[in-house]
């Protein structure tokens, strides 16, 4: 009875690292067939007017197509999470880019969590000691403003946010109340270059050279993201302040 109780625990345990799995043999089988290609801004200054055209025609579809590869792109940690977001901008206008963006970006990152979460969330949370236990203890007391402040402050990249609440064992809902509100600034500025970018395209090709996302963020966007992740670091700091005189 005993061996059979551990067999059931190791295949269980084995089992749990299966959605991960899915999601890194993803991102290689996406590489292996050269579909990161599509995701740059070089592929859109190509194709940007066959792209203008089919949305012109097909507008619904492309929605929906637009979305399920936002989504797909995430889940599967593609980085190409600013470059979409242009796209969404570009052929859709921002406010309406920007829309689909926020809820496929949300259902993408959700997946990846859930998929890290069922792998590597337990093991990691018993296993870390001295500061990563802290770290870990401070991360699941206010979940909700630590994201919150990651999505607000683009300072790491995309995915490692959407994978690293996951090891300090945040609860889902939090997880994605956090990152739908965390990314709305982010995803309709990128939104709103998106739907001028037409301009940079051109002149990148005229002088040239390759086009990237450096040439369409100011240093005033980064200023304006830095102030909002600011903005909402305070009622963290105010409620550690409070604690420090109760004690």
């Amino acid at each position: 009875m005993g061996q059979e109780t551990r067999i059931a625990k190791r295949r269980a345990s084995a089992w749990r690292f299966l959605p991960i799995g899915l999601v890194l043999a993803g991102l290689a089988f996406g590489y292996a067939m050269g579909w990161h290609r599509y995701l740059s801004l070089s592929y859109l200054a190509e194709s940007r007017d066959t792209l203008k055209a089919y949305v012109a025609q097909n507008h619904f579809l492309s929605l929906v197509f637009f979305a399920s590869v936002y989504v797909l792109a995430v889940a599967f940690s593609f980085p190409a999470a600013s470059i979409l977001t242009i796209f969404g901008g570009f052929l859709f206008g921002w406010l309406v880019g920007g829309t689909v963006v926020a809820f496929a970006a949300t259902i993408g990152a959700t997946l990846l969590f859930i998929a890290a979460r069922s792998a590597f969330g337990d093991f990691l949370r018993d296993k870390v000691g001295g500061k990563a236990a802290k770290l870990a203890d401070g991360f699941e007391e206010n979940a909700f403003g630590f994201l919150l402040v990651l999505r607000l402050a683009p300072v790491f990249p995309f995915f490692v946010v959407n994978i690293a609440p996951a090891l300090f064992n945040v609860g889902l809902r939090t997880y994605v109340a956090a990152t739908f509100l965390g990314i709305l600034p982010a995803t309709f500025a990128y939104a709103y270059l998106g739907e001028g970018v037409d301009s940079v395209l051109v002149a990148a090709r005229q002088t040239g050279r390759e086009p990237s996302v450096h040439d369409l963020v100011t240093p005033k966007i980064v200023i304006a993201f830095a102030l909002l992740a600011l903005v909402a670091l305070i009622p963290t700091v105010v409620r550690k302040l409070r604690r420090r005189r109760a004690a």
